[in-house]
């Protein structure tokens, strides 16, 4: 029933197939230089390049989400890690967008996704169920969002996830998503060029009801590793530019 309900949300179409052949100017818009990649909060982050823009985890304002925006943005593909209310809040979207929410194979505006289950606590899913993370190429950069990964990432999955150019790794802990530490192990694990932080607690949080720690326990780890920040909410990337020995860039959210 949950799924049903899910798939009906503001109208989302389900991308149900990996279409095989793809026509030569798709290929040529999923592999055009350049990626815009706007923070909206917590996991929540928009995709634009390649011809296409693509949403992340589009949450509900409670918890360590209440004070944040609603990201109620228009997009072409929104992706789901799970149908929890900080993850998988589809309703209100404008426009009606493609929605992806289960692991597997997709192909969409001739780009391919791969959705790869990793469980969403420590308990072998029994808390929380499974946590799709999602792996694709837009705008000539690999991107590996892990939505609300909580358990370590085995030999198989990180055959699927590859190295990623921009890896975007939950690191404020509770029963729900690595902890610093847990996110510097999946850092070592992939080998990311650019991390980019999630999943912590800023000054969006109702203090009384939100349970995750703040950025800089998991940057006091990571002391070695270059830290960007930026002024805004949103960078720009290019492929040909991306950093070789791994760096660590904070956007910066306008409440």
């Amino acid at each position: 029933m949950k799924r049903r309900k899910l798939m009906g949300y503001a109208g989302a179409g389900l991308v149900t197939a990996f279409i095989t052949t793809l026509s030569s100017e798709s290929q040529a818009n999923a592999q055009s230089s350049g990626l815009s990649v706007q923070w909206l909060g917590h996991t929540c982050f928009l995709f634009t390049g390649g011809g296409a823009k693509i949403l992340v985890n589009p949450f509900r304002t409670v918890g360590c989400t209440a004070k944040y925006r609603p990201p109620k943005v228009a997009a072409d593909l929104v992706l789901i890690s799970s149908q929890l209310l900080d993850e998988g809040a589809v309703d209100g979207l404008p426009g009606n967008p493609k929605l992806i929410y289960e692991p597997g194979v997709y192909e969409f505006q001739g780009i391919k996704f791969q959705g790869i289950a990793i469980d969403h606590d420590r308990k072998g899913g029994k808390q929380f169920g499974s946590n799709t993370a999602w792996s694709w190429k837009q705008g000539g950069i690999n991107i590996l969002h892990l939505g609300g990964a909580a358990a370590p990432i085995s030999i198989e999955q990180k055959i699927l996830m590859g190295r990623p150019d921009v890896a975007f790794i939950p690191v404020g802990g509770s029963a729900k998503a690595y902890n610093a530490q847990e996110a510097k192990q999946a850092v070592q694990v992939l080998n990311p060029k650019l991390v980019i932080p999630t999943h912590y607690r800023t000054q969006a949080a109702d203090a009384a009801t939100c349970d995750i720690s703040p950025l800089d326990d998991f940057l006091t780890l990571m002391q070695g590793m270059t830290v960007r920040r930026s002024n805004g909410d949103t960078i720009s990337l290019n492929p040909s530019k991306l950093p070789e020995n791994g760096e660590i860039q904070v956007l910066s959210y306008k409440f």
